[in-house]
């Protein structure tokens, strides 16, 4: 057999580029289709391969790890399969429904990606010509339908060619990018000068923690600079490391606003380096077209995006800041949608500021491009004690009733048969039992079939029905998935992380409506990948206390190192009083108010000012500032309300004048208790009237009996631990300067106990100025009870 001689580089390779990275750059062209395309799960992905190779014969090959030189360079990639005896490389997609249509576009990128691997078979292994095929496997089915062509070595050492002279320029200018960071950053000098007292500690450990390739949980006091004090040692440490990306991750806008603020000290720096900085913005802020779909036929910005990009990109890379109003501006200027050229600008970007779930959500785009690309990334978790939280929300699925009604009645014809088996299937869980919250350990089997059947008749459904656009029957569709996905891992990891329950409520008419809920309460199992998937990782806040609640619920790995950054402020700067006469429990409350009045008050008194007002609820929050407006018309108070809009927010912030006076009232645990800046004068004093503790209710006693079966600590893991927290990081709000100056009370008698106190700040000298304020009408010291029975509302 002749063969065509492999091409001989004529240089080493200098850059490397993935295969499905180099097709999607040079083989996407024509409109941004999202339109309802139903797609496997990355675990179906994955089992769908490995049943098409299972069928194979037995001299093929699975899994080819492949790579070609072409003037400095390299792609690199892994063919799906080789079959030796039909001379057939193979390019594997699964999909989820056998009538679905692959676009056009698609499809174009597929055989791209098959021909390129193609032809690296053929350099690799001396052939004169391959067979080039695209597997399209049902997941459903279980049945695969092959496109083929037959290929000259000569015609795929030609396509691979042109593709690397179109990428190829932009190689070279990324390549010059790295140089140019690398030596920026080497050369970086911290914008401040000086560190603040205990920067120091975090930056050092930030870079130990990058050049190790560990996981850090760093503590550290607010008003210290922890975004700076981390961005700047994880950039000195990426040209050493070979870092690619670093990822700032927030669990608040005001978090990544402060992040990016920090990116603009180190770019103002006369040594700084040319960083390109990408914000990623919520799609609802970021899209143009809210009322329009998105597709060519819809969205003027979808139609020809593609054609586009390559002129957006090359505009966007110039940009070393590209935050939500600098991607908008260049997308509007080249008809691009915002929304998809950040993301797309995710690959030519060095550091990424974005929301959690970019990362640590099951389909997360950060987490999954850097798996694709083998990316080194370090991860910086900003305010990290939120994590816990929102990792259970990520892996926890509901299903309303009441909503699926709507949906079944507005549903095609076409549909009613599967819907009404779930429908039935629903309404028998509704009636098996009387208690209105019910839990099981097993999710229920003849439900979940039913909901199955349902999903792949909705696929079907809206394969042969592309044009159809219905928002009410997509969204359930991709809770219901969401929901069978989560189930059919209900027994993994030793069945210890989630729970299935029913929660059961009257209808207004007749029968009882049931929501049925996969409810994750452990997110280790699902966090720890991601943790894995990083160079490192720094999770970091004021409040992450003790450190094994958050080792054991994240699934930190156990080479995990932890320091407690020392607080630069001192005990003089802030007075913390203790009002052991008063009690906020639930029973209580109705009592408390007109204690915590005077108290307000008498310190409102003694010294005027701004102060927040934290409590437990809004309900409680109302009483206590309507009483205080009675009693004490002469003091101006403004209050959260439930809801509240970002104008509201933005307005409630801005009543804390330089040199004002007045109280404000805000929900412990809301979006005013952390992440809230208001030095000097703006905030001197926060009461504190609750000890934080989420409800007892029936979810959180499940939480308490699974975290006191798996490590002992029910009561701590699932109320003191989140209820202090809260309370530490409302308090925090006062002191955010060394010049600073304040007062906070904590309203409740169960702060004098010991095991309250320990996880209070070390800093704080707790009642070193007397107050007293007269005692509560009506309560004797035999009424105060023990922290270990809980009630407090929700905040």
């Amino acid at each position: 057999m002749s063969v065509t001689p492999a091409p001989v580089p004529v240089e080493p390779p200098r850059y490397t580029v993935a295969v499905r990275t180099l097709c999607e750059f040079t083989a996407k062209a024509g409109d941004l289709d999202l339109r309802f395309t139903p797609s496997p799960t990355s675990q179906e992905g994955v089992a769908g391969h490995g049943v098409v190779t299972s069928r194979r014969g037995s001299g093929y090959e699975a899994e080819v790890s492949l790579s070609g030189d072409f003037e400095g360079l390299r792609v690199r990639g892994r063919a799906d399969g080789y079959d030796p005896v039909a001379n057939r490389v193979e390019e594997i997609k699964t999909v989820r429904g056998e009538k679905r249509e692959i676009p056009q576009n698609h499809q174009a990128l597929h055989w791209a990606q098959a021909k390129i691997y193609g032809w690296l078979l053929c350099a690799s292994r001396n052939l004169e010509k391959i067979e080039v095929a695209l597997v399209y496997f049902d997941v459903i089915s279980q049945r695969e339908r092959m496109l083929k062509a037959r290929f000259d070595a000569a015609t795929l050492r030609e396509f691979f060619e042109d593709s690397c002279r179109r990428f190829k320029a932009w190689a070279e200018q990324e390549l010059a990018h790295r140089t140019a960071r690398d030596a920026g950053l080497q050369t970086l000098a911290f914008p401040h000068g000086t560190f603040r007292t205990g920067q120091r500690l975090l930056a050092e450990s930030v870079y130990k923690a990058n050049v190790a390739a560990r996981t850090l949980l760093a503590q550290a006091p607010t008003g210290i600079g922890k975004s700076i004090g981390t961005v700047f040692p994880a950039l000195k440490a990426m040209p050493a490391q070979r870092l690619d990306k670093l990822f700032f991750l927030s669990a608040r806008s005001t978090g990544r606003a402060v992040a990016l603020h920090a990116t603009a000290q180190l770019r103002g720096d006369a040594t700084g380096s040319p960083l390109r900085v990408l914000e990623l913005t919520a799609r609802d802020k970021a899209c143009e077209h809210p009322d329009l779909a998105c597709h060519g036929e819809s969205c003027p910005l979808a139609q020809g995006f593609y054609d586009r990009l390559p002129a957006a990109r090359a505009a966007a890379a110039q940009a070393p800041l590209l935050d939500r109003q600098a991607t908008r501006e260049i997308a509007r200027a080249h008809q691009v949608c915002p929304y998809y050229l950040a993301q797309e600008m995710i690959r030519w970007s060095d550091l990424v500021v974005a929301d959690y779930n970019y990362y640590f959500d099951r389909s997360a785009l950060l987490f999954a491009l850097t798996a694709l690309n083998e990316w080194r990334v370090s991860v910086l978790v900003d305010e990290a004690h939120n994590l816990v939280e929102r990792g259970r929300a990520m892996y926890t699925a509901t299903l309303d009733h009441a909503a699926f009604r709507g949906v079944r009645l507005a549903a095609p014809a076409v549909l009613k048969r599967p819907m009404d088996k779930v429908y039935r299937q629903w309404n028998a869980l509704a009636k098996s039992g009387a208690a209105a919250y019910e839990t099981r350990d097993a999710e229920p089997a003849a439900f979940v079939e039913a909901l199955a059947q349902l999903c792949t008749a909705i696929i079907d459904d809206i394969s042969e029905h592309p044009q159809r656009h219905d928002a009410l029957l997509e969204r359930f569709y991709f809770d219901a998935m969401h929901f069978l996905r989560l189930a059919e891992q209900l027994t993994e990891y030793g069945g210890k992380h989630s729970l299935f329950d029913i929660t059961r409520t009257p209808r207004l008419r007749a029968g009882t409506d049931a929501a049925l809920c996969v409810r994750n309460l452990l997110p280790a199992p699902y966090l720890a990948p991601r943790f894995a998937g990083a160079h490192s990782t720094t999770l970091f806040s004021a409040t992450l206390q003790p450190a094994d609640y958050y080792r054991n619920l994240l699934g930190l790995p156990a080479s995990a190192v932890w320091v407690e950054v020392p607080s630069p402020f001192t005990a003089d700067q802030l007075d913390v009083h203790v009002a052991r006469h008063i009690s906020t429990r639930y029973a209580q409350r109705q009592r408390s108010l007109p204690a915590i009045v005077t108290l307000m008050a008498d310190q409102f008194a003694r010294q005027p000012g701004n102060y927040l007002a934290f409590f437990s609820s809004h309900e409680y929050l109302q009483q206590a500032a309507a009483l205080l407006a009675r009693d004490h018309p002469g003091i101006p108070t403004w209050a959260q309300a439930r809801g509240m809009s970002e104008a509201g927010q933005t307005a409630f912030l801005d009543a804390f004048a330089p040199g004002g006076q007045g109280i404000g009232f805000a929900v412990l645990g809301g979006v005013f208790s952390e992440g809230v800046d208001l030095p000097g004068d703006r905030l001197i004093g926060a009461f504190v009237a609750t000890l934080g503790l989420p409800q007892v209710n029936p979810v959180n006693e499940q939480l308490r009996d699974r975290m006191e079966a798996v490590y002992g600590q029910g009561y701590d893991y699932a109320y003191l631990y989140p209820g202090l927290r809260k309370v530490v990081q409302a308090a925090g709000r006062v002191i955010r300067t060394q010049q600073d100056r304040g007062v906070v009370w904590l309203i409740d008698d169960r702060y004098g106990r010991a095991e309250v106190r320990d996880l209070l700040p070390g800093w704080w000298d707790i009642g070193s100025r007397p107050f007293s304020p007269l005692p509560q009408a009506g309560e004797g010291p035999g009424e105060r009870a023990g922290v270990s029975s809980p009630d407090e509302a929700t905040a």
